[in-house]
C-alpha cells in the first residue's frame, strides 16, 4: 500500500510538471501585479488586529522590525515575503489609521478571524468578530470610497490610495479557515464539525464570487496548515503514543484539516466553472509547512515542537510577551535567543525563518494547483 501511495504522489507532481510545461512557462508574461489585496487571520495579519483591539509590543518584530508591528512573529509573515517578491510594499492593515498607504493594495486579514462568523467573542477565546464576510464589506467600502476621490479629481487624497483601473490587475489573497477548524476542534462535536465544512468553503466561495462580480480576477487561495502539529496543541494535551502520526502530530486534529483541505479544493475546482474569466490558485500551505516539521533538523531549525516565544514549563504557560505571577514569583515570558533556529514563534505562529521557508516553496509554485509560480498566477492553465 505505501509503494502506490508513492507511486501516486509522484503520478501527480510528474502531471503537474507536464501541465506546466506543457503550456511553456517561459512564453508566460509575468503577471503586473499593480496592488495585492489579503483576507484572513493572524497568519497575515499585518497589524489589523493590533489596530482594532490592543496595543502591539515586544518581543513580536524583534527579529526584522526591531519594534512592534502587530504581526504575531519575530518578523516578516509570508504575505510580506509575497509583497517582497512582486515588488510591492508592506501591505497596510485597512484598520491602520496611523502613516498607511494603500497604493499597492490593503490588508483586511484580523487576528482570530473565521470564514464563517462565530457566536463567540475576542474576550471569551480570541474569536475575532471581523469575519471573512465583513473584510470583504470592508475591501467593497473601501473600493466605492476610493472611487468617490478618483471621478471628484481630489488628488490630494489620491496619492495614498489604488488607481481604481489598478483593482481588476490586483492580486487578491485568502488566507484564512485555521480559526473554523480550531473551532471545531474547540467545541469536541465531530458531527457538527463535519456537517459545517461544505458551509464554511462555500461562504469563501461567496467572497470569491463577490470580489469577482466586482473586477477581480486572480485569486491565490491558501489552505489551512497543520493544527495537530502546533507546539501549543502538544504543550497542552496529555498524549498517548496512538494518537501521534509519525511527525509527532495529532492526527485527529490534522484529520480536520485535512478533510476542511479537501473541501476547499473541490469547491474552488468548482469556482474556475462559475467564473470564467478568473485565474484561481489552490495553495496546499498544508503540505508545505508538514514537509518543513519533518524535515526541521535537516533544515537546520530546533525540533519542531520547541516554542521560541513564551514559558511553557512544568504546566505553566504564560503566552509570548506576557507576565505571570507563579508561586510569588513574576515570569515574563520572553523569547529565545536566536528565533531564526526555531519553526514556531509562540506555539501557535510561525518565526519569520519558518515563513520565510514556507514562503519561498510556494511562491515558486511548487505546492500550488495549478503549478504556475505566483508572478504567473494571473494565466488560466
Amino acid at each position: 500500500m505505501e509503494n502506490v501511495k508513492v507511486w501516486i504522489l509522484v503520478i501527480f507532481v510528474a502531471s503537474s510538471v507536464l501541465s506546466v510545461e506543457s503550456v511553456g512557462l517561459k512564453d508566460l508574461k509575468a503577471c503586473n501585479f499593480r496592488a495585492v489585496y489579503n483576507f484572513g487571520d493572524s497568519n497575515s495579519d499585518t497589524g489589523g488586529g493590533s489596530a482594532a483591539f490592543w496595543i502591539a509590543g515586544l518581543p513580536p518584530g524583534e527579529t526584522f522590525f526591531g519594534r512592534p508591528v502587530g504581526r504575531a512573529s519575530d518578523g516578516r509573515l509570508i504575505v510580506d515575503f509575497i509583497a517582497e517578491h512582486l515588488g510591492l510594499p508592506y501591505l497596510s492593515p485597512y484598520l491602520d489609521s496611523i502613516g498607511t498607504s494603500f497604493r499597492h493594495g490593503a490588508n483586511f486579514a484580523i487576528g482570530g478571524s473565521t470564514i464563517r462568523p462565530q457566536n463567540e467573542s475576542m474576550s471569551l477565546n480570541g474569536v475575532s468578530p471581523f469575519s471573512l464576510d465583513v473584510q470583504i464589506v470592508q475591501f467593497d467600502n473601501f473600493k466605492v470610497r476610493t472611487g468617490y476621490f478618483y471621478e471628484r479629481g481630489k488628488a490630494g487624497h489620491c496619492h495614498n490610495l489604488p488607481r481604481p483601473k489598478d483593482f481588476s490587475k490586483a492580486l487578491y489573497i485568502f488566507d484564512i479557515g485555521q480559526n473554523d477548524v480550531a473551532a471545531g476542534l474547540r467545541k469536541k462535536n465531530d458531527t457538527d464539525f463535519h456537517a459545517s465544512v461544505p458551509d464554511i468553503v462555500d461562504q469563501l466561495a461567496k467572497a470569491v464570487q463577490d470580489l469577482y462580480e466586482h473586477g477581480a480576477r486572480t485569486f491565490w487561495i491558501h489552505n489551512t496548515g497543520p493544527i495537530g502539529c502546533l507546539p501549543v496543541s502538544l504543550h497542552y494535551h496529555d498524549i498517548r503514543p496512538e494518537e501521534l502520526d509519525e511527525q509527532g502530530c495529532l492526527k485527529a486534529q490534522n484529520a480536520y484539516c485535512m478533510e476542511f483541505n479537501k473541501k476547499l479544493k473541490d469547491r474552488v475546482t468548482k469556482l474556475r466553472a462559475e467564473l470564467p474569466h478568473a485565474a484561481l490558485t489552490y495553495v496546499d500551505i498544508y503540505a508545505a509547512k508538514y514537509e518543513l516539521i519533518g524535515n526541521a533538523k535537516k533544515e537546520g531549525f530546533v525540533d519542531a515542537a520547541d516554542i521560541c516565544c513564551g514559558f511553557h514549563e512544568d504546566e505553566i504557560q504564560v503566552y509570548c510577551g506576557h507576565k505571570q505571577n507563579i508561586n510569588g514569583t513574576e515570569i515574563y515570558a520572553g523569547s529565545c535567543e536566536n528565533p531564526s533556529d526555531y519553526i514556531s514563534w509562540d506555539g501557535v505562529h510561525y518565526s519569520e525563518a519558518a515563513n520565510h521557508w514556507v514562503a519561498q516553496r510556494i511562491i515558486n509554485g511548487s505546492f500550488s494547483d495549478p503549478p504556475l509560480p505566483i508572478r504567473h498566477a494571473c494565466h488560466k492553465l
